[in-house]
């Protein structure tokens, strides 16, 4: 934040607070700050770490907590200090001082559940697969809090990630690195389809390629484990990045997981939501969307609802009671239909006079983007331009 701006955005808080602030106790001018530091460095805090807690202590502020938001810990410390306040900061800067150099990782599983807290009882928000890089925030226990290169926070368990320093991250670039393309299949002890699993895959996975051999592709998964897989089912990363994103091959991907259950939080081909299919079929092509349906609806070329035979082949509906609550995200496919998870991945039409029409969407649809008329904007990220990968 320059010098400027962090003026205009301290004197906005001084605003917020008012000139009760000298007759409030001093614990709701503070509480005030937190607050508007909070709403304008994180509206979304899906992808955000910013969790604080001031308290009045022998006339000081005392602030504990963590943030990964570098901009709103010193806008906070800032904020304060124009009041004129003594100031103890014990908030935790993200990422945490005791994870050392290893602030990095790669997820070792077909399929790694990310949950709202470290815990195996808490709710699933998203899922990882084998080879996604992700930034290590925290530690607690046996469970890491990690932000996944779509932003997303949550946690997900020591096992499921192999721990990489920065110079090893990069080093994992700069090998050959093979991308499954196919929905589903295995990683085999030999290069047999008889021979044991070593493990099994879901579209999108990543490993090193060691070699090839009679067919197959000897592999080393990230957590050092090797194997082999047949080179039908696999591309190089160069071809899976570079090759340009086609609409068409979204909706196939889509359509292959017809059927498929609906699973909260699932973004895999073994389980989909509603945002889950859309970034599953974007990521088959090297695209990086936005994680929640009501994220995802932010972003892209804004269509307008006047007019549904506008719609194009990959263009993403949004239902919900309002723009701003949105709770449904679906694929538009052609003549009025759509593809979408909800109980299962399946084929539904806007037209009332189809025999599959979903009545009970039929006044839901407040807003609708085009993703293609947007590459390479604020997430909508090719996979070939992003950092973590490149």
């Amino acid at each position: 934040m320059t010098k400027m701006l962090r003026f205009v955005f301290l004197w906005i808080v001084c605003l917020g607070i008012g000139a009760g602030c000298m007759v409030e106790p001093l614990k709701e001018p503070v509480n005030r700050i937190v607050l508007n530091v909070d709403k304008h460095f994180v509206p979304d805090h899906r992808v955000a770490v910013f969790e604080v807690e001031a308290r009045q202590e022998a006339g000081q502020v005392v602030l504990r907590g963590k943030t990964n938001v570098v901009e709103a810990h010193r806008a906070l410390l800032d904020s304060l200090e124009v009041l004129g306040l003594s100031v103890i900061d014990s908030l935790k800067q993200l990422p945490a001082a005791e994870l050392g150099e290893h602030t990095w990782a790669v997820t070792n599983l077909s399929v790694s559940p990310i949950r709202k807290r470290p815990s195996f009882a808490a709710e699933m928000v998203s899922q990882a697969i084998m080879g996604t890089p992700v930034a290590l925030l925290d530690r607690k226990g046996s469970w890491y809090l990690i932000q996944t290169p779509d932003q997303y926070v949550g946690w997900i368990t020591g096992s499921s990630l192999q721990r990489l320093t920065n110079k090893e991250l990069k080093a994992g670039i700069k090998s050959t690195r093979l991308v499954f393309t196919e929905i589903s299949g295995t990683v085999y002890s030999d290069a047999d389809e008889l021979s044991d699993p070593v493990s099994d895959l879901v579209l999108g996975c990543m490993v090193k390629g060691l070699g090839k051999q009679n067919g197959y592709w000897q592999v080393e998964l990230p957590d050092g484990r090797q194997g082999f897989v047949k080179i039908a089912d696999w591309m190089t990363f160069e071809q899976w990045a570079v090759d340009q994103p086609q609409v068409e091959a979204v909706i196939a991907t889509a359509k292959s997981l017809l059927g498929r259950p609906y699973l909260w939080g699932g973004t895999s081909a073994k389980g989909v939501d509603c945002s889950g299919l859309i970034k599953t079929a974007y990521l088959s092509q090297g695209l990086i969307l936005a994680r929640d349906a009501s994220q995802q609806a932010r972003y892209g070329q804004v269509l307008p609802l006047t007019d549904s035979t506008r719609f194009e082949p990959g263009d993403l509906l949004f239902f919900g009671a309002s723009k701003e609550r949105i709770t449904h995200v679906a694929l538009y496919l052609e003549n009025d239909h759509y593809i979408h998870a909800s109980g299962r991945v399946k084929i539904n039409s806007l037209n009332p006079e189809h025999a599959n029409f979903d009545a009970a969407r039929k006044d839901d649809l407040v807003s609708a983007c085009r993703v293609f008329n947007a590459l390479g904007t604020t997430q909508i990220t090719l996979v070939r331009d992003h950092p973590w990968y490149n």
